[in-house]
C-alpha cells in the first residue's frame, strides 16, 4: 500500500498540498513500481504527545482535498484505490466517485454511521487500533480485545469477514517501547482471523531509536520492522519509499512466503 498524502501538513513531509498533478503523478508513479493499492490521506493524523497535533479540518475542507484528485486518479490507474478517513460523509462520497476501500485510523471506535456505509458498499474496511493515551494493563492482549471487539461490530452492520483487515496501529496512542512490543508480537494477531496491515513507514520511533533520525532518513529502520512484520504474517504494508521498500518487500516474501523462477540458478 503507497501512500499518497494530499495535505499540507503531513508528517513526513511528502504532501501534495493542492498541486493536483504532481498528486495524479505520484499515483501513476506508485502503480508503475508495483504497489497494489494507493492509500489517499486527506488530514494529517500527525501527533504530539498522543494528542492531534494537526489542526482537523471540516468534512468540507477534506473533501475539497481529496475529491478532485481521486477523481482523476481513478482514470489512469487500474490498481484499487484506498481513502484514509474515519468521517464518514467523506467516505461515502469517495466511494461514490471511485474508492474502493476505507482505511480509518479511528477504526475500533469507529461509529455506527461510518459502518453503515461501508456495509452498504460492501467494500473492505481496514480497522486500526488507536487511543487517546498510552495505558494499558496488558499491551498485546488490549490491543487484541479491542480489535476483536471492532471486528464483531462491523459483523453486526452487516459487514462481511472477508472484507474486514486490521491493523494494530503502530505509532497510535503507544510509546516508543510499545511500538517495538507490538512490533515484536505481529505473529499475535494471526488469531483474529484477518489480514494484517501495518504502517510503520517513517514512525517517530524509529527515529528516535535510532538516535533522533528526521523523517527523511528512516529508511533502514523501516525496512528492518517491514522485514520482521512479513516474517511474523503481515500481509499489507503501508508504506512512503516506494522502490526502497517494495525491494524489501519482494525479498522479505520470497524468503518466507517463496519464490521460484524458470531456469533458477544458485
Amino acid at each position: 500500500m503507497g501512500i499518497l498524502n494530499v495535505t499540507p501538513d503531513s508528517f513526513s513531509g511528502d504532501g501534495t498540498r493542492d498541486n493536483i498533478e504532481l498528486a495524479v503523478e505520484r499515483a501513476i508513479h506508485l502503480e508503475q513500481q508495483g504497489v497494489d493499492i494507493i492509500d489517499i490521506g486527506g488530514e494529517s493524523t500527525r501527533r504530539y504527545d498522543n494528542k492531534l497535533q494537526s489542526t482537523q479540518i471540516s468534512i468540507e475542507e477534506e473533501l475539497h482535498r481529496v475529491i478532485p484528485v481521486l477523481k482523476k486518479i481513478v482514470k489512469v490507474v487500474k490498481i484499487p484505490i484506498s481513502i484514509d478517513t474515519y468521517k464518514p460523509e467523506v467516505a461515502l462520497q469517495c466511494l461514490d466517485s471511485g474508492a474502493n476501500i476505507i482505511n480509518n485510523v479511528w477504526g475500533v471506535m469507529s461509529n455506527k454511521d461510518m459502518l453503515h456505509v461501508v456495509s452498504n458498499w460492501k467494500v473492505p474496511l481496514i480497522i486500526m487500533h488507536n487511543q487517546l493515551n498510552n495505558v494499558y494493563d496488558h499491551l498485546i492482549k488490549n490491543v487484541l480485545d479491542s480489535l476483536e471487539t471492532a471486528i464483531n461490530r462491523a459483523l453486526d452492520a452487516g459487514i462481511e469477514r472477508n472484507n474486514i483487515i486490521i491493523d494494530p496501529g503502530i505509532g497510535f496512542g503507544k510509546t516508543v517501547s510499545q511500538n517495538l512490543q507490538i512490533e515484536n508480537h505481529i505473529d499475535k494477531f494471526n488469531s483474529l482471523g484477518q489480514p494484517i496491515l501495518i504502517g510503520p513507514s517513517r514512525k517517530s520511533h524509529i527515529g528516535i531509536v535510532l538516535g533522533d533520525l528526521p523523517t527523511d532518513q528512516r529508511i533502514e529502520g523501516t525496512s528492518a520492522v517491514v522485514s520482521i512484520a512479513i516474517s511474523k504474517g503481515a500481509d499489507i504494508i503501508r508504506f512512503h519509499d516506494v522502490k526502497e521498500m517494495m525491494r524489501v518487500i519482494r525479498m522479505s516474501d520470497a524468503i518466507i512466503r517463496g519464490w521460484t523462477s524458470v531456469g533458477e540458478t544458485s
